[in-house]
């Protein structure tokens, strides 16, 4: 048995908006489009840049093939300025590996900057993939390529945890047919996460661990 995490990225290892909210904004300014504030951003994540660049246009989509190349490419380069961990990640992910748990990282956002920013902030944990957004494969909540990876990998369903912060993550974990657990530190609301149903609700990084400790029972 390999008992597994899969972790969201933006909104559940790391608190990430502002570097996109200042990457996109750059862009917007560029045009000549209105800028949006910090907040706004929260909700516009978790669908991929493609769909983060369509909301934060609005009514100007004829804009959409310029401006989200553009910000792909602001966004390579200040995506590590701002963006931090949130207190008690680092130690909730070495506490995970003492206890032989295998983590994977996967994230609708461009693979690219996925891997970049999983390694810059996380050099010392090995996880076992980092997913990205990549062209032509379908995002979540579709389960598409985190059900290829568990079958690489070898993984069954009823030893694995979601995590993350959005609709979206949970709708995956769902999918997935993963033992889903919504976080309360990251860009969705409570009430939105809870209206998914998951399976379990924490606001602190480490309370995932005693439900890792709950193994078998999580899913019985």
């Amino acid at each position: 048995m390999s008992r597994f995490v899969v972790f969201d990225l933006d909104g559940t290892l790391l608190d990430t908006v502002d570097d996109i909210a200042g990457s996109m904004n750059a862009v917007l300014a560029r045009f000549g489009l209105p800028q949006h504030p910090k907040e706004d951003y929260m909700r516009f994540t978790g669908n991929g840049a493609r769909v983060l660049t369509q909301r934060a246009l609005g009514d100007q989509q004829e804009l959409l093939e310029a401006v989200h190349p553009a910000y792909l490419a602001e966004y390579a380069i200040h995506s590590r300025e701002l963006t931090r961990p949130y207190e008690g990640i680092p130690e909730m992910l070495k506490d995970l590996l003492a206890q032989g748990i295998q983590l994977i990282v996967y994230s609708n956002k461009d693979d690219s900057d996925t891997k970049a920013v999983v390694g810059y902030y996380f050099p010392d944990i090995p996880f076992i993939r980092v997913i990205g957004s990549q062209r032509d494969m379908p995002l979540k909540p579709d389960p598409a390529v985190m059900d290829a990876t568990l079958e690489e990998l070898e993984y069954k369903a009823e030893d694995g945890v979601y995590v993350g912060d959005t609709v979206t993550d949970m709708q995956c974990a769902r999918n997935l047919k993963l033992f889903s657990v919504a976080i309360g530190w990251g860009f969705q609301t409570e009430e939105e996460l809870m209206g998914e149903n998951p399976d379990r609700f924490i606001r602190h990084p480490g309370e995932l661990l005693g439900i890792v400790r709950g193994w078998p029972k999580v899913n019985a």
